[in-house]
């Protein structure tokens, strides 16, 4: 069903990886999916797995504990396990480009080695905390405050859809901050909060539409001290790194997009040729031949364009246009294979015991977390010259 991985340019070792996941989704995540979505619950002994297996180390210098590899390769490991699991591949998408990328690209060298090696060998879980109630893809809009008092920073505001911040494992939260003003525009930086710290408050998990599994609460910060030194990146610097990391996370988004895709793809196919309807094979329907048919172009035409934005970064090219370009296709590719695969189950589909069911409902935020559609389609008509 998937493509001949040799076929689109993945050496030896990335055919290895995506086997390996993929066989690794199959037979420990797919299993435990339904109960830990009913149920709401992110499974840590999954996450420990995932951390044996080194994938939170995959695009990492193995100085630091990572497994020296790419963005691509991180995009496999995602995608063959959002086939089974969106809230599993998730994790580890939020994990490695939210919670490890932004140290491994900004930190000094003493967070580098504070945090890093416990991120990506699976031991511990941190967030990004961007999203407030008035600042989601208008992120110059943050309301939260930081200002030095002494050798502190003090944090007040709140945060929302914070993914990985309320794990039993989790062991910061990067949140973003006003730190002041430059030339009449506020100054946004970064600051590393640990969990537990005093007046950090992570508030009890979001009942959300989909991703029942992963790990997402609000955050408030009251009076919040840390010591200047958590200051990540250069001070005022917050909202350029927020872009450079998101332009990347759209890369991982769009795999794992490709990899839901992909999943409802397969199980409608199988169920096609399984169900009989009107004494004939579903399958052998040309109204269903088709819609399986429009399916595979989609994933198709998804997987092209996320191996493409993540060549191009790990080339050190530009890759904006193309990340976003690959976000929009593939999540669309991701609702539409939903619905459709849906509509092959019958009533079936609409049962949360069923992959498609719980791919319909987790396929939603694809096309707005990480930057909307709407988003994605500014940024490309930006890159055509069309300011306004």
């Amino acid at each position: 069903m998937t493509d001949d991985l040799s076929s689109i340019g993945l050496d030896e070792d990335q055919r290895e990886l995506a086997s390996l996941v993929r066989e690794f989704a199959e037979q420990v995540v797919a299993p435990q999916a339904y109960e830990a979505y009913r149920s709401h619950t992110l499974n840590l002994d999954v996450v420990r797995q995932m951390g044996e297996l080194g994938l939170f180390g995959l695009p990492f210098p193995e100085e630091y504990g990572g497994q020296g590899g790419d963005y691509l390769a991180l995009g496999l490991a995602i995608e063959a396990l959002a086939r089974v699991d969106q809230s599993i591949a998730i994790t580890l998408e939020a994990g490695v480009s939210l919670g490890a990328m932004p140290i491994h690209r900004f930190g000094t060298e003493e967070q580098k080695q504070e945090y890093l090696p416990s991120l990506l060998s699976g031991e511990h879980l941190a967030g990004f905390g961007l999203t407030e109630p008035e600042a989601g893809s208008d992120a110059g809009a943050t309301r939260t405050t930081a200002h030095l008092d002494g050798e502190e920073w003090v944090i007040d505001g709140t945060k929302q859809f914070i993914t990985n911040s309320g794990t039993d494992i989790t062991r910061f939260v990067t949140v973003t901050a006003v730190t002041g003003q430059r030339e009449g525009r506020k100054e946004i930086s970064t600051i590393i909060v640990p969990n537990g710290t005093p007046g950090f408050t992570v508030e009890p998990a979001y009942d959300k539409v989909g991703w029942n599994a992963s790990d997402t609460h609000p955050l408030t910060l009251q009076g919040v001290r840390v010591p200047k030194g958590n200051l990540l990146g250069e001070r005022g610097s917050g909202f350029r790194s927020f872009l450079s990391i998101l332009d990347e996370g759209r890369i991982a988004i769009s795999a794992l997009a490709t990899g839901a895709a992909e999943g409802c793809l397969e199980a409608a196919v199988d169920y096609a040729q399984q169900r009989t309807v009107f004494g004939a094979a579903l399958s052998t329907r040309q109204n269903a031949q088709f819609t399986l048919a429009r399916m595979r172009a989609r994933v198709h035409t998804a997987r092209l364009a996320w191996h493409h934005a993540a060549r191009l970064r790990d080339a050190g090219r530009p890759f904006a246009e193309e990340a976003a370009i690959a976000k929009l296709v593939s999540g669309e590719a991701a609702m539409d294979n939903a619905r459709d695969a849906t509509q092959i189950f019958g009533g079936n589909g609409f049962m949360n015991e069923y992959a498609v069911g719980r791919h319909y409902r987790d396929s939603k935020i694809l096309e707005i977390g990480e930057g909307t559609t709407e988003v994605q389609l500014l940024v490309i008509a930006r890159s055509l010259g069309l300011a306004g």
